[in-house]
């Protein structure tokens, strides 16, 4: 089979798609027939080891592990003999955030890993971009900051992968959501459900008087101190993003009562996060955003795209047809 392989962290070039051995699953696994992936901000940090605390968890000058790829939907093909969950021919989506494999055309993993029937109204690719930033944003704003119906939720970059969920879920939760984004993404964010959209362009929304219960940077943008006049005096900072500057704001917030909070959100999904997701969808109260799609074939081209930093929502590898 095909899978994607990096060897050496660096541009889109180090990535390699290589011919290897189909996995056998063992007694507790499932092996899927991969149909829809996806590259996202964390694919490129991997990649490039940026921030440098990739280094520190995935190899200080190599990648401990090759293989790529988190979110992945696709169907069954076999199961091992102690799996239960699952059957041969069942369509789900699902993730690994540990050992990773979802770019290639296999992927097998246990069957305790994050993993559902896909939603019955959802493509394969919709699917796949539903748990991609769908699961991040569903564990900040509500296991985290514990978003409440009323609040006043601001999402900054509100047109990509986890911010696009985010506008969603928020609206879901009940709160009066605020997205931020460049202007050619303003009808978009709209479209989602935001009740105000600010221009980023044009307007700092940390400077213009209007307080905010939440703020989650979905994009690790803006820093706890940038955001701290624009929060009520309870309010919860939220950043996706892990790095020096988001460590001292933890700090920082522990002598005050405006709060800056961050998780390993990857490392947090289980099956019912996203069963959630997979009702939401079928309910019609999330959609997936999709900006492009590549070929497995085109994985670098797909890298290169996300690292301009100008996706909206979630770039697809189409893995297979169906």
């Amino acid at each position: 089979m095909k899978a994607v392989y990096c060897t050496q962290y660096g541009t889109p070039e180090v990535l390699q798609v290589n011919e290897v051995e189909k996995p056998t699953p063992k007694d507790n696994e499932i092996l899927v027939k991969v149909y829809a992936a996806v590259v996202g901000p964390s694919d490129t940090a991997f990649r490039k080891a940026d921030p440098f605390i990739v280094r520190l968890i995935y190899g200080l000058r190599k990648p401990r592990n090759p293989k790529q790829g988190t979110e992945f939907a696709g169907v069954v093909e076999s199961v091992g003999k102690a799996v239960t969950a699952f059957k041969q021919g069942d369509p789900i989506v699902g993730m690994d955030p540990n050992s990773f494999g979802a770019h290639a055309e296999y992927i097998c993993l246990p069957d305790t890993k994050p993993t559902t029937l896909m939603p019955t109204n959802a493509t394969y690719e919709d699917a796949a971009g539903m748990i991609d930033g769908g699961a991040t944003a569903r564990t900040f704003l509500e296991d985290v900051a514990k978003v409440q119906p009323g609040q006043k939720v601001l999402i900054n970059g509100a047109s990509g992968a986890v911010g696009a969920y985010g506008v969603q879920i928020a609206k879901f939760l009940g709160a009066k959501v605020t997205g931020v984004c460049s202007g050619a993404n303003v009808e978009l964010v709209k479209s989602l459900g935001a009740d105000e959209v600010i221009d980023y362009t044009k307007t700092d929304f940390a400077k213009t008087g209007q307080t905010y219960d939440v703020i989650f940077d979905a994009v690790g943008k803006r820093s706890f101190s940038d955001c701290k006049q624009a929060l009520t005096p309870n309010g919860v900072y939220l950043t996706t993003v892990p790095t020096l500057g988001m460590l001292m704001a933890l700090i920082q917030s522990l002598f005050s009562r405006k709060k800056a909070k961050f998780a390993m959100a990857g490392l947090m999904q289980n099956r019912a996060t996203l069963t959630m997701l997979k009702e939401l969808f079928e309910a019609g109260k999330i959609k997936s955003v999709i900006d492009r799609r590549y070929p497995l074939a085109q994985i670098a081209e797909a890298h290169r795209y996300v690292d301009t930093g100008r996706k909206k929502g979630n770039v697809i590898i189409t893995v297979a047809e169906g």
